[in-house]
């Protein structure tokens, strides 16, 4: 039986996104970042004094990575950059798809080994035009292919568990993992079948206890899973597309949650005012920050 609550939470930013992505937290600081991905835009918020920057970027990017506290892996449609956090200043650092200029970046994460898993996809959404890359200091490697909108890259807290989604089907999906190296040790297997519901699942994170935490576009809810594929809870969110939560605040007991308006008509957003804002759902989580990136 799913434990269903309503919004119960605050709007961060209600800066309205037209694609927010991939948020990640960072705990040095006490700020959240994350992306507008169709408005070329890096957004960030300072926690602590609600200071609030907008960073234009030249191309789209999709996930941010803390490499120290000086430096940012930025996953985009050009490919892997390093981003000083003071100048801006972005620094090639991998190839991704250069065949491909019609592909760009979407979810991803870092892996605790230090390494991150990155998909791509259509800047079309073309059916089965992305895949899944595993980047360990900067040797990209393809492991999953044919991925039409890649999600719900996350792991469990021992790194011997991957997950992913083709949103498209929705279907969580299971890999064991080289908690070494972040490379895949055997064979996907489906962990959740979403299919036939309203919705997709979009993008997750794994809990301090091993639980995962997803965003269901199109149904307006963030969905908490157990390690065995159970969804104990939902949680209501004022928007129809939330894209990805994140844990946040100094014990990573809080969390957060992008939201897009992207393909929503004027009487939808009239109706969602919060589509496309940084959401915080207002419960206490036991969370996890994610890992650095190990350039």
């Amino acid at each position: 039986m799913t434990d269903i609550h309503e919004f119960g939470g605050t709007t961060l930013c209600s800066t309205n996104s037209v694609l927010g992505e991939g948020p990640t937290y960072d705990p040095d600081t006490n700020t959240v970042w994350w992306f507008n991905i169709l408005g070329k835009e890096l957004h960030e918020l300072r926690l602590s004094t609600k200071e609030k920057k907008v960073h234009p970027l030249p191309m789209m990017a999709s996930v941010l990575a803390r490499i120290d506290a000086g430096r940012q892996l930025l996953a985009t449609e050009q490919g892997l950059f390093v981003r000083d956090t003071e100048t801006g200043n972005l620094t090639f650092h991998a190839a991704l798809e250069n065949d491909k200029p019609e592909n760009r970046s979407n979810d991803g994460r870092t892996h605790p080994s230090g390494a991150l898993w990155i998909g791509t996809m259509s800047k079309r959404a073309e059916t089965h035009a992305g895949a899944i890359y595993h980047v360990a200091r900067g040797k990209v490697t393809k492991i999953f292919d044919a991925i039409s909108i890649p999600n719900s890259i996350c792991f469990s807290p021992d790194g011997t568990i991957g997950y992913f989604t083709d949103t498209r089907i929705s279907k969580l999906m299971r890999v064991m993992v080289d908690p070494e190296t972040g490379l895949p040790t055997g064979e996907p297997i489906v962990l959740v079948d979403t299919m036939e519901e309203p919705g997709g699942i979009d993008g997750s994170v794994v809990d301090a206890d091993g639980y995962i935490w997803n965003a269901r576009w199109g149904a307006g809810t963030v969905d908490r899973y157990s390690p065995d594929g159970l969804r104990i809870a939902r949680y209501k969110v004022p928007a129809a597309q939330p894209s990805c939560p994140a844990f946040i605040g100094a014990d990573a007991d809080g969390l957060a949650v992008t939201t897009a308006w992207e393909g929503l008509d004027e009487a939808a957003r009239a109706m969602q005012p919060d589509a496309g804002a940084l959401l915080e759902l207002g419960i206490a989580v036991r969370g996890r920050f994610d890992p650095a990136y190990i350039l």
